[in-house]
Parts: C-alpha cells; sequence; structure tokens
C-alpha cells in the first residue's frame, strides 16, 4: 500500500511540476551561392553554315521523334497485353 502510495504521488508530482520549453534554436541563413557567368556562344555568320547546323539538328530530332513513336507503340502493345491478362484472370 505504502509502494502504492509513493508511486501516486510521484506521478502527480511530475505532472504537477512546470514544464520547461525548449531554448529557441536560430538557423542563419545560407549564403547565395556564387554564379558564375557563361561566356556566350560564337554566333554563326555565315547562312550556309547556319542551314548545315538546323538540318543537322532537324535530322536529329526526327531520329529521336522515330525512337519515341516506336517506344510509344511498344507501350500500348503491353498495355493491351496487361488488359488482356487482367479479363483472362478474373475468369479463373
Amino acid at each position: 500500500m505504502k509502494i502504492a502510495f509513493v508511486i501516486c504521488a510521484a506521478l502527480l508530482a511530475t505532472s504537477l511540476a512546470p514544464a520547461q520549453t525548449p531554448a529557441p534554436i536560430v538557423v542563419q541563413a545560407a549564403a547565395p551561392a556564387a554564379v558564375t557567368p557563361v561566356a556566350p556562344q560564337k554566333p554563326i555568320v555565315d547562312s550556309a553554315a547556319a542551314m548545315k547546323a538546323i538540318l543537322g539538328m532537324k535530322a536529329a530530332n526526327e531520329e529521336i521523334l522515330k525512337k519515341q513513336a516506336a517506344a510509344l507503340q511498344q507501350l500500348d502493345e503491353l498495355q493491351k497485353a496487361v488488359e488482356q491478362l487482367r479479363i483472362y484472370s478474373k475468369r479463373g
């Protein structure tokens, strides 16, 4: 009985004791990152060279578009196969 009284008194004393608030934490602001200037690209003066560069970019873009179309087609086929598997799995 004395042990229960001591435990209850200890719990009551700790619950009534004022809680200590933690000290505020001050965080310094980060310094802004140093921006390194980028050297401007040398402009293409020759129109023939500019046209050649543009045609090269166009050809590269067409190749990328072909690869993306093929990947999209494969994804569509996979999606159809998954849908068929779902239908078959519901039947069985």
